[in-house]
């Protein structure tokens, strides 16, 4: 009965022993809490220990989480439709105020870091033009967001790193997609225009340069034809008076046959020619063999 006592106790006071230590990481913090209430927080990295069966802890991550939602609708200045589509870089900084305002869960957390981050972010895009959004007004939207959005968060416990946009887009149902579409359609066509005009008025500088070439080389050709005929023509001509020189009876017998043969050229030519005709007397009169 003694040694089964004194087992109990020895195992007892093992357990008192296990759940009177606990270890907080270097990326951790707890809290330790005796009746459901904080008795302690911030408690950091390092063994710690704590009344057995007393005494609970609660151990939060501290590293840096990332809170990223659906793209959400916004208004800007004119009244426009954007979609903004952004993440949030945060991590647990007060974990007493965090338990408190979450009772420690992280769903819980980002469920209501969430509206905060969206409402500054409203605000801000409410007080701009569609095209300061989306210019170079986007570079220090971030760290505006992070300034409005910071305070509110705090109040949860939490620490805002950064805010990020990470696309802003037109939804597609919004008019201003479509007159932005218009408007690019416009401007492409424009563009097509003048490209079309440059090359049409292109091809009527090749053209008439074309033109202007072929009339000079026509112009050249025909001036050499004419030279080179003109000079044929006199070499002819001085072929023909030698020929007539030589002998006079054949080259006007030569020069009958070719008039023959250009007035029969079409083969159903028909001639009607005076008997006396100087034409005809090749005819009529066969030259004797010593004649010629």
């Amino acid at each position: 009965m003694i040694r089964t006592t004194l087992w109990v106790i020895v195992v007892a006071a093992v357990l008192a022993a296990f759940d009177g230590v606990f270890v907080v990481q270097e990326n951790e913090r707890a809290l330790l809490f005796q009746v459901g209430r904080i008795v302690r927080s911030d408690i950091g990295p390092g063994l710690h220990f704590k009344l057995p069966f007393v005494q609970d802890v609660r151990i939060f991550d501290r590293r840096v989480m990332t809170l990223d939602t659906r793209p959400e609708r916004y208004l800007t200045a004119e009244k426009k439709d954007v979609s903004v589509d952004f993440f949030a870089k945060w991590r647990i900084d007060d974990v007493a105020r965090f338990y408190q305002a979450t009772g420690g869960d992280l769903f819980v957390a980002e469920s209501r870091l969430t509206p905060i981050v969206q409402n500054v972010l409203r605000i801000e895009i409410n007080e701009r033009t569609l095209q300061d959004v989306v210019s170079s007004e986007r570079a220090g939207l971030g760290e505006r967001l992070l300034r409005a959005a910071g305070p509110p968060a705090a109040g949860l416990g939490i620490a805002l790193i950064d805010i990020r946009i990470k696309r802003i887009e037109l939804p597609e149902d919004s008019d201003v997609l479509l007159s932005v579409f218009e408007r690019m359609r416009a401007e492409r066509k424009q563009i097509a225009n003048e490209l079309r005009a440059e090359g049409q008025e292109a091809a009527e500088r090749i053209r008439s340069n074309a033109d202007r070439q072929r009339t000079v080389i026509v112009a050249e050709a025909e001036r050499d034809a004419q030279r080179l005929r003109g000079e044929g023509d006199a070499r002819a001509a001085e072929i023909y008076a030698e020929a007539y020189g030589r002998d006079t009876e054949f080259y006007a017998f030569y020069r009958s046959l070719e008039l023959y043969r250009q007035a029969m050229q079409g083969g159903d030519a028909v001639l009607v020619l005076d008997p006396r005709s100087e034409l005809f007397r090749y005819f009529q009169e066969p030259r004797p063999a010593s004649a010629r």
